[in-house]
């Protein structure tokens, strides 16, 4: 009976612990919620507060996932927002995580300017902000901890690389048309810089229209059927990511002529359904912009909130890819 007794206190306490353990996580459903080995600041959960840019593309998804999946497996207490692709409604979104007083904030800006003001208010109020993916133009970098993405330039250079190495002995004007990005954003401004530096050395490689597809499939589609009907001799099509591309080549297609054949692509993002596209000889050249992040970006949300040093640039590892290497990796593809 003694036995029996000890047991039965040790039972009975194992029971309470156990109830308080579950009163105290009950009614948290917020994306990402704290569980049992989470990531805690002194006996607390981390909280981050990300918005994210939109759903605008197959890339962002595959963002959006990796953030959201990432902060569950670290244990972070995640608000997240979806802005859209709007800037009023990310600044919104930011100064609720200010009142909220999250630990950090992480955000991929629609576009690069117009950021001070709310940056600042972050700053007065003691709360640390990531970039992710995308910069801003800000001349005070004291605003955000660090930037964690691609180099958007090299993206663009990449890009100008490959189809300079193409056309190296042409005597001919090679015409080509851009779609580009969301108008003011950093991987508009930059892959379309990047590019544009490479191709000048080669004075036959001619842009001949450029104008924004806003990352979307369907406007992409819509710009290069306009394209298609302006210009009667169109040999290359440079665009910013895979969906533009994606669209484009549905355009090419109805009227009657073969993408990768008769209009030679390069496209940026290298998500399946580009790689798929690829693989079918539909686009010629890849350039990676890669958007699992995530796992990257809880690492320095730690480390901040630890209180140790971050570096102020982190650059992400991507590759290219041609038809050939996209039809060999496609299998395997993550995103």
């Amino acid at each position: 009976m003694k036995r029996f007794g000890k047991m039965s206190a040790v039972l009975a306490l194992t029971f309470c612990m156990s109830v308080l353990g579950a009163c105290a996580n009950g009614g948290n459903n917020q994306t990402g919620a704290a569980s049992e080995g989470s990531a805690t600041k002194a006996g607390t959960t981390i909280t981050l507060g990300f918005s994210q840019v939109g759903a605008e593309s197959g890339w962002r998804s595959a963002n959006t996932k990796s953030i959201q999946d990432s902060a569950k497996e670290a244990g972070y207490n995640l608000k997240f927002s979806d802005a859209q692709q709007k800037q009023e409604n990310q600044i919104k979104a930011i100064r609720s995580f200010i009142q909220q007083k999250v630990d950090v904030i992480a955000f991929s800006p629609v576009v690069e300017s117009g950021w001070d003001t709310v940056l600042k208010e972050a700053k007065d109020a003691g709360i640390p902000v990531v970039l992710t993916d995308r910069a801003v133009d800000s001349k005070d970098t004291s605003l955000y901890v660090t930037f964690l993405g691609s180099d958007f330039v090299e993206e663009g250079r990449k890009a100008g690389k490959w189809l300079s190495e193409q056309y190296k002995d042409t005597k001919e004007d090679v015409n080509i048309v851009e779609l580009q990005g969301t108008t003011g954003s950093a991987p508009a401004n930059d892959r379309m810089a990047g590019f544009a530096e490479v191709i000048a050395a080669n004075p036959h490689l001619k842009v001949i229209a450029s104008q924004t597809g806003d990352f979307t499939r369907a406007k992409g589609k819509e710009v290069m059927q306009a394209f298609l009907k302006a210009n009667k001799d169109i040999d290359v099509l440079y665009a910013h990511n895979d969906d533009m591309a994606l669209g484009a080549i549905q355009a090419i297609e109805a009227a009657g002529l073969k993408p990768g054949q008769d209009i030679k692509i390069i496209s940026v993002d290298a998500v399946k359904d580009g790689m798929q596209a690829a693989s079918e000889g539909k686009i010629n050249f890849i350039v990676e912009c890669n958007p699992m992040l995530g796992p990257q970006l809880m690492k320095i949300v730690k480390d901040v909130v630890d209180g140790k040093s971050v570096e102020p640039r982190i650059v992400t590892e991507e590759t290219t890819f041609t038809s050939e290497q996209a039809k060999e990796a496609l299998p395997n593809r993550a995103y």
